[in-house]
């Protein structure tokens, strides 16, 4: 792909190249016009050389040749000239062109390494482009104003996320409260009922607002020794039916804990809930590569487009979640600069793999891997 710097470089160096010949051609040919015209007009100058008698002054004399043909290696001469003086000024034009391109556009490197820098826990800065007022400034301040609007934009967001973390969570754990206390022990089916939608609000709402703090970005970011929180995650997981096991090798993340951890656990779920009973979950941590296996239903390949979307169920299973699960792990993974994939395995159930990029190797709680096992639902 030919770059605008390298397209400006050619249509300086061929305009300078095309108006340099034009003008040396024209000068060759002029000059050549005028020898002939001067030497025509000179006495004797078509008339042929007599041949010296020797012994004559004139055989003493160095030889001369004819003025036509004088004038003839004169004009070979400068043409010669001009091939060597057309080819140094290509050379000289190229280089110059592509100094003068890269200088024009500089302000547009800088406009484009700003905008690769930024995300949206650093849209606090600005290109703030000085010199003249042309198309290059107009351009860096639109983008600078661009950028205003958005960081207004983000606050008012995460503000409203953390307002609703609160208002939302408050009645729910009001009405969890009266639930449980309110409701005598002979309404007993009723009183599950109304909890176990309550919790599945808490969830869905808790849901929500971890993928809504993921797709905003980091705003700080710390060292998180990822075994440690997969470690964590297992051991916490309960008693289920379906066996884990986890391997891990120590690696660390630079990003959130919190949202690492959420992540881990999201992916150990979605492996237990939809699993076979009695089954299996392998969780393995290697060079920064976090692989979640399961031995789950057969999933379609026509819906493996479907499996990181909002809200959207592969399965129907007795502990039916929101459908938020693994969006909310491609959210956390894309604000960690992590990949995360999906395939099937052959006798059923996924392999979830979630590539990280950190410091292999570097100092951690652990000296070694992990290996756990417990039980979990299926």
């Amino acid at each position: 792909m030919t770059t605008i710097r390298v397209r400006l470089t050619l249509i300086y160096s061929g305009l300078f190249l095309l108006t340099s010949v034009v003008l040396l051609v024209t000068v060759n040919l002029l000059l050549r016009q005028a020898l002939a015209t001067r030497v025509a007009r000179l006495p004797g100058a078509a008339v042929a050389p007599v041949a010296p008698t020797p012994g004559s002054p004139a055989e003493r004399l160095p030889h001369r040749p004819p003025l036509p043909e004088l004038v003839d290696d004169v004009i070979a001469y400068q043409w010669e000239v001009t091939a060597l003086t057309v080819g140094i000024l290509t050379v000289v034009s190229l280089v110059v062109g592509w100094l003068v391109a890269g200088r024009i556009l500089r302000p547009i490197h800088r406009i484009t390494a700003t905008a690769r820098r930024l995300s949206l826990s650093t849209l606090h800065e600005r290109i703030a482009l000085a010199g003249p007022e042309d198309e290059l400034k107009e351009l860096a301040d639109t983008f600078d104003a661009m950028l205003d609007r958005l960081e207004r934009s983000v606050e008012g967001q995460r503000r409203f996320i953390a307002n609703a973390s609160h208002e939302l969570r408050t009645p729910l754990a009001v009405q969890r409260a009266a639930i449980e206390i309110g409701l005598p022990e002979d309404v007993g089916e009723i009183r599950d009922t109304l909890l176990l939608h309550n919790r599945r609000a808490e969830n869905l709402i808790g849901a929500l607002l971890v993928l809504a703090q993921a797709e905003h970005g980091l705003d700080d970011r710390k060292p998180v020794a990822l075994e440690e929180v997969v470690r964590l995650v297992v051991a916490e997981g309960g008693s289920h039916d379906a066996t884990v096991t986890a391997r891990t090798e120590p690696f660390t993340v630079d990003g959130d804990p919190v949202l690492l951890n959420r992540l881990v656990t999201n992916l150990l779920d979605n492996a237990v809930r939809y699993n076979r009973p009695g089954g299996t979950v392998e969780v393995t941590l290697s060079r920064g590569v976090l692989t979640v296996r399961n031995t789950g239903p057969h999933v379609p390949p026509e819906r493996f487009g479907d499996l990181f979307e909002p809200f959207r169920r592969l399965h129907t299973t007795r502990e039916q979640g929101a459908g938020l699960g693994l969006s909310i792990v491609a959210s956390i993974a894309k604000a960690h600069g992590a990949d995360v994939r999906a395939s099937p395995n052959p006798g059923g159930g996924l392999e979830i793999v979630v590539v990280f990029t950190g410091r292999e190797g570097a100092a951690s709680a652990t000296d070694g891997g992990l290996s756990a096992e417990h039980g979990a639902t299926g």
